[in-house]
């Protein structure tokens, strides 16, 4: 006996998949740390909490794209 699996094909361009766009929020969320424990410039740290936040927004969105 022999089973067809029929892979369902995702209208969703290939860049909006969730495996590119969560490794691009992590790196983003990673970007945010580093400008928050950099001892050189004062800038970096002020806009590190809003890149963080906005790391972490886009990778809970992106968790709900398909794969």
């Amino acid at each position: 006996m022999s089973r067809t699996v029929v892979s369902k094909r995702s209208s969703w361009p290939r860049w909006a998949r969730r495996g590119l766009m969560e490794n691009i929020a992590t790196a983003l969320i990673a970007v945010g740390f580093l400008m928050l424990f950099q001892p050189f410039a004062l800038s970096l740290y002020s806009y590190s909490f809003v890149t963080m936040l906005a790391g972490t927004a886009t990778f809970i969105i992106v968790s709900k794209f398909p794969e």
